[in-house]
């Protein structure tokens, strides 16, 4: 049951929209090249005009519309496969612009557009994902996301490490998804953990979970907290560090698709070839002396 209120636009203009997405969709599907594809329609949603048309008369315009002429973070790391990235590049660049127009504004053509876009960016994407604007990913390749996902404004989803939102997860707006670590010690040492967001589960405001987190099915994390391993199924987690204070009264359950209790973590995988090895601890705490000597 939603609580959301249907609502619709003229049909002449609903018309135009959907033949531009079923356009877009055609020609993806016909395995048209994308960086042609998407500075096209960049050039037509932003300026009116043909790219070739906008090169002779806006050249800096234009070629900012081309994904050839544009660097993204993630081309700068050595956990990208560059390869895979090269495919979904222009689509990002499509979407990241798309976003500051009326027409990703627009929930009308955003939200169609970027669940248009995932099928083609994500490892994985259920049915009815609705993405609100201005949400970033790090590749968007290792992105798994079931059915029925949402995921509001200003999101980001660092999934170079691997990120799963399963079926009816709800990410809410301003919310912080990791999926690498650094050590502390040596910048430059990045280990790559999957993150997983359980069937159901709510990852409200302005909260962060960091890499390797497990969010059980029905779980829930607090507003602007901050969680650095994992919550039980039915569990509400609050505050710096996130800790488990408060359970869900549900019938009891005998099974869950993701039980942190139960799960098995991939292993970690090391993203810089000069620390190949695990990072060891590399912290300690103040000791009682330290205390009484700044007192």
């Amino acid at each position: 049951m939603t609580w959301l209120v249907p609502l619709s636009i003229p049909a002449d203009a609903q018309s135009v929209f959907d033949h531009f997405l079923e356009r877009l969709e055609n020609e993806l599907a016909a395995g048209a090249d994308r960086y042609e594809l998407c500075r096209e329609v960049l050039a037509e949603v932003m300026y009116g005009r043909s790219y070739s048309e906008l090169l002779a008369q806006m050249p800096l315009a234009a070629l900012n519309c081309d994904a050839h002429n544009v660097t993204l973070e993630a081309e700068y790391y050595m956990a990208t496969d560059q390869a895979k990235f090269k495919e979904v590049k222009p689509l990002l660049w499509l979407w990241k612009n798309l976003d500051l127009t009326p027409f990703g504004q627009n929930p009308v053509t955003g939200i169609p557009l970027r669940r248009l876009l995932a099928g083609y960016i994500f490892k994985r994407v259920g049915k009815n994902f609705k993405c609100w604007q201005n949400v970033e990913f790090s590749v968007g390749y290792n992105m798994e996301v079931g059915d029925d996902v949402v995921v509001h404004r200003y999101v980001l989803l660092d999934d170079i490490g691997g990120i799963e939102l399963h079926d009816n997860a709800s990410i809410s707006d301003f919310v912080n998804i990791y999926s690498h670590t650094h050590s502390v010690l040596d910048g430059p040492d990045v280990t790559l953990r999957k993150t997983v967001i359980g069937r159901g589960a709510r990852i409200t405001y302005h909260s962060t979970v960091l890499a390797g987190s497990v969010v059980s099915d029905d779980a829930m994390l607090a507003t602007h907290a901050l969680l650095r391993d994992s919550i039980p199924p039915h569990g509400i987690a609050m505050g710096v560090p996130a800790k488990v204070t408060r359970y869900k009264l549900r019938p009891p359950q005998e099974e869950f698709g993701v039980d942190s209790r139960r799960h098995t973590p991939e292993p970690d995988r090391k993203a810089n070839p000069q620390f190949p090895e695990p990072t060891p601890n590399q912290t300690r705490k103040p000791a009682d002396e330290e205390y009484s000597a700044g007192e």
